[in-house]
């Protein structure tokens, strides 16, 4: 049963039993809308009705006008799925497949925030018929599909999880961004409470994931794995951050370091940086609290979450040193911070680490100008108070932090030196640029 699934070839034999499904994807962000705009393109045509609901009137708003704001999907792709979208709902009633794609942050004491999920049951259960399977793909702690979603929708609908309606789970893959490792190419994990369930599952993800499926065992195995691929990713970006700020000390280039030790052919290629966004900066929190309540205190998790969160602060800090050893006076300082979303190329500024960055400056009294063309200027003044300047008042800077590697900055390359006053600082975080390449003139530093 845990054996990698292949898919028959040929969409009809993959599509097998599909023809009585109506199928409901809740949920229409960065996750939800490449499964829905799918589905819409190879289910719809066998007759399958598939319906996206978000509860966003701006979303659904967009969407029909046919825009993704997310660049998930682009603008041709979505207008030809012919996908049916809505934030009424009543949409829902009459589905017999439910998927849930809501997102699952973290509270601001670092503890699983599953309201959002709460939230989705709620709307799903009274209009939850018999004979329904609700399938979840947001990351959760081991249990809280059955116990926690499960539990939420038998309140809600009156009926019996197992008899009435059953449940399955099919953790989320998708890399913003990333036009490579996409929902088609990525190999989905998929588990149901039951046999028939799994076999639905299996219908309706394998029409639509090229890559194959991969069958767990259980419930509570797909969602583990889940939460343990951020997690592992996580901690090996924490060690590459931690030997950064060791080596910082000591006077080596970290990207030397890194550069020598990957000769060797089982070096992990890992290198330092933020962490942020809504999966790597959050989903192991999932994972340390279901262990607290099992009385278990996890140790070497929570030291790479603790070295992970404080990298913003690192960077203004040492940006700050090195102004004052140039005898730079901070209220005065002009500083310019490249990239305020959570990763390169994309809009999302959701749990992004540059804002720790702006917040540790303002310790100092300094009050960067900060400039990123994929972020959205109302967003990011709703979420962070940051007034985005464009890229042109960037000039006669004493110090520029290139935080986000968007592909407008990189392309710029030693021009950026270009920005900053004569002996000025370029704070480069990933390493990114050819320092060779830059003025000599010029102060450089990197993680």
């Amino acid at each position: 049963m845990n054996a990698p699934f292949q898919p028959a070839s040929g969409l009809a034999a993959r599509t097998e039993g599909l023809a009585r499904e109506r199928v409901a994807i809740v949920g229409l962000g960065y996750v939800g809308l490449p499964v829905a705009v799918a589905m819409a393109e190879r289910l719809g045509p066998l007759g399958v009705d598939v319906t996206g609901f978000d509860i966003s009137k701006r979303r659904i708003e967009t969407l029909r006008a046919g825009h993704d704001y997310t660049r998930e999907i682009d603008d041709a792709r979505l207008a030809a799925s012919g996908l049916q979208v809505s934030d009424d709902p009543d949409c829902l009633i009459g589905a017999s497949a439910f998927i849930v794609t809501v997102p699952t942050p973290i509270t601001e004491e670092r503890r699983p925030d599953l309201s959002p999920l709460k939230a989705a049951c709620e709307t799903i259960g009274p209009r939850l018929s018999k004979g329904a399977l609700v399938v979840f793909e947001s990351t959760v702690y081991p249990g809280a599909t059955e116990d926690f979603c499960g539990a939420e929708l038998e309140a809600h609908s009156g009926l019996k999880r197992g008899e009435d309606f059953t449940l399955g789970y099919s953790p989320e893959r998708i890399n913003p961004g990333d036009t490579v490792h996409k929902l088609e190419t990525i190999t989905k994990i998929i588990a149901a409470e039951d046999a028939d369930s799994l076999t639905r599952m299996r219908a309706l993800y394998g029409a639509i994931v090229d890559a194959g499926l991969h069958e767990a065992p259980s419930i509570k195995v797909a969602e583990a794995a889940k939460v343990i691929e951020n997690t592992q990713r996580d901690l090996n970006i924490a060690l590459m951050n931690e030997i950064a700020l060791i080596f910082d000390r000591m006077g080596i280039a970290t990207r030397d370091v890194l550069a020598a030790a990957g000769t060797k052919w089982n070096f992990l290629p890992f290198t330092p940086g933020l962490v942020g966004g809504h999966c790597i900066g959050v989903d192991p929190f999932y994972l340390t609290a279901a262990a607290e309540k099992l009385n278990y205190r996890p140790e070497v998790i929570l030291a790479g979450r603790r070295i992970n969160d404080s990298m913003g602060e690192e960077i203004a800090q040492k940006t700050v040193k090195l102004l004052l050893a140039e005898r730079v006076s901070l209220c005065d300082a002009r500083v310019g911070v490249l990239g305020l979303t959570f990763k390169q190329d994309v809009p999302d500024i959701r749990n992004s680490k540059v804002p720790d960055i702006l917040t540790e400056l303002a310790e100092y009294g300094i009050t960067p100008l900060v400039s990123d063309p994929h972020a959205n200027p109302d967003e990011a003044a709703h979420e962070y108070g940051v007034e985005l300047s464009a890229i042109e008042t960037l000039h006669d800077l004493d110090a520029l932090i290139l935080a986000v590697n968007h592909a407008e900055f990189i392309a710029e390359g030693s021009d950026l030196a270009k920005r900053l006053k004569p002996g000025g600082l370029l704070v480069d975080v990933k390493s990114a640029l050819d320092r060779d390449s830059l003025p000599e003139t010029i102060g450089y530093w990197s993680l």
